[in-house]
């Protein structure tokens, strides 16, 4: 029997009733949201049921959304079943006041580095990760350059042309 996304999504809300929201198909993937404490529950779900197996988790990352108060940060987590070749988009949101999410490094090994990237551009603190510590970028680093917290460029600056930039001025 091929694995469908109405399946995996009645397994889930089976699993995990209202706490499963946003469910949504897109053309290659389907994508949920779960609360952040569910987080492991549900990866951990997602690998052990025999009927879904993802077991290969293909990346981890985050969005800022500065707008959205109180769920201003998604820990993005792509999962993938290598023997049906179904994959799956996982979405938790947290506080920029409490980054904090539980590390999936005990479930999976990869995990590992990719929350590292992650905690070293948007901050999110993991939980129980083993060595958290910023991997691109330099320790000194005071800030997490991802998130949407400056302005894209400063506009008191006068060493630049705006006519390169295709702004003002005549177009010759």
């Amino acid at each position: 029997m091929a694995l469908t996304y109405e399946h995996i999504q009645s397994a889930l809300v089976n699993k995990f009733g209202e706490a499963i929201t946003n469910w949504q198909i897109g053309v290659d993937m389907a994508s949920f949201e779960a609360p952040k404490e569910a987080n492991l529950k549900v990866l951990q779900f997602l690998y052990e049921e025999s009927s879904l197996g993802f077991q290969f988790l293909t990346d981890i990352t985050a969005v800022h959304y500065p707008d959205q108060l109180g769920k201003e940060l998604a820990v993005v987590y792509h999962l993938h079943n290598l023997v049906e070749n179904v994959r799956l988009r996982f979405k938790v949101f947290t506080s920029i006041e409490d980054p904090t999410i539980f590390t999936a490094t005990q479930l999976f090994s990869s995990a590992n580095w990719m929350e590292r990237e992650t905690y070293d551009f948007f901050g999110i603190q993991f939980v129980g990760h083993p060595n958290l510590k910023r991997i691109l970028n330099v320790d000194e680093m005071e800030y997490f350059p991802l998130r949407k917290e400056f302005p894209l460029e400063d506009q008191t600056r006068i060493d630049k042309d705006d006519e390169m930039f295709g702004r003002g001025g005549s177009i010759r």
